[in-house]
């Protein structure tokens, strides 16, 4: 990986911009994105876009989501506790005992750590971590105390943790889901650039907001671009890492390369024609299967207005929804590339119907 996409990838990583908040992000992407497309645009709720080639008819999109995991504070207590309710798919489980940062509307960050007391002292040893037991602690003695910072209800709480490099072979970090994402899409646009590909069609960068509370950005800008095909990128789970069960939850570990998925939402004709770039391209690839929804900005894009010809291609990762999110080089390249020479393969008009 070159030095300034390097650069750009932890600067990107490690900012925040949880589900509803993700403008900051979203600044971050565009300015990396802007020598390598032709056009950009944000619609009304910061989904951003990069655009290569605008103007044809034929439209493709590359689809990535922006947004992370984080807490809204939903209650002060007199004592100066602050109790939260979860915004996306965050973990009551992991909160024990991590450091956290809180988001006030005057543009002030204060620093807090989720509590939890010694395990010698607990009634319940072991008790269950959910919506009522997981507390903030700012270091306040009452709630006039917290206000005085800025802290209301609806501030926004996110988890402190960067990323960083594991054995020079695994990135770990949090909000890897998905921003790892809009990493790649980037990178991709870069690629198409510097090599000098002249498309015959539209390409879309898309980098969607909302996806971890049911899919709303990609809903909003799929009916705005009305694409002919769409290829979506996200995460899915290592199952070899402990705890997972193959049997059910499907075959993909980490560095076999990217994972194309079979469902119902995943147009079979634009998957194939992706299997074999991967097979021209001698790019390892791994499979999965979904049995109704792929969970993913996919299914938005699939069922928007008659239906868009679209297909699936995730990263696999290890320890979703955590601060350690853990991908491998060589599967991150692996799905840039796979990007890469679908749409370069691609031609103006070209359909995927089945008659």
């Amino acid at each position: 990986m070159r030095n300034e996409s390097k650069e750009f990838l932890h600067k990107y990583l490690d900012n925040v911009s949880p589900t509803g908040f993700e403008y900051s992000g979203q600044k971050i992407w565009l300015d990396y994105l802007e020598p390598y497309v032709d056009e950009q645009f944000m619609d009304v709720y910061g989904t951003a876009v990069g655009v290569i080639n605008p103007g044809k008819e034929y439209k493709v999109v590359l689809e990535a989501h922006a947004d992370e995991i984080s807490w809204f504070v939903n209650h002060i207590t007199d004592d100066g506790y602050i109790y939260v309710i979860r915004n996306g798919g965050s973990d009551f489980q992991i909160a024990p005992s991590m450091r956290c940062n809180i988001f006030c509307e005057n543009g002030e960050i204060v620093k807090g750590i989720f509590g939890w007391p010694a395990i010698h002292v607990r009634p319940d040893k072991n008790p269950e971590t959910k919506q009522d037991t997981i507390f903030i602690d700012v270091g306040c003695k009452n709630k006039e105390e917290v206000i005085a910072l800025g802290i209301h209800v609806g501030a926004v709480a996110v988890f402190e943790a960067g990323s960083e490099w594991l054995n020079d072979q695994f990135l770990i970090g949090r909000a890897l889901d998905n921003r790892i994402g809009g990493f790649m899409i980037a990178e991709v646009a870069r690629t198409i650039k510097e090599n000098n590909i002249d498309l015959p069609f539209s390409l879309y960068i898309v980098n969607s907001v909302q996806e971890e509370i049911g899919l709303r950005g990609a809903e909003m800008i799929s009916r705005r671009i009305n694409p002919d095909v769409a290829i979506i990128t996200d995460v899915t789970h290592d199952t070899h890492s402990p705890l997972y069960d193959k049997k059910k939850q499907g075959d993909c570990k980490c560095g076999r390369g990217p994972v194309v998925t079979y469902g119902p939402a995943v147009q079979n004709n634009l998957l194939q024609f992706i299997i074999q770039v991967a097979k021209d391209n001698k790019i390892d690839f791994q499979r999965n299967a979904v049995s109704r929804s792929t969970g993913t900005d996919t299914d938005s894009f699939a069922y928007s207005s008659t239906g868009v010809a679209s297909a699936l291609i995730s990263l696999p990762l290890k320890y979703m929804h955590t601060t350690v999110e853990t991908v491998h080089h060589d599967d991150i390249q692996g799905c840039i590339d796979l990007m890469y020479y679908s749409v370069k393969a691609l031609k103006t008009g070209q359909q995927f119907h089945y008659l």
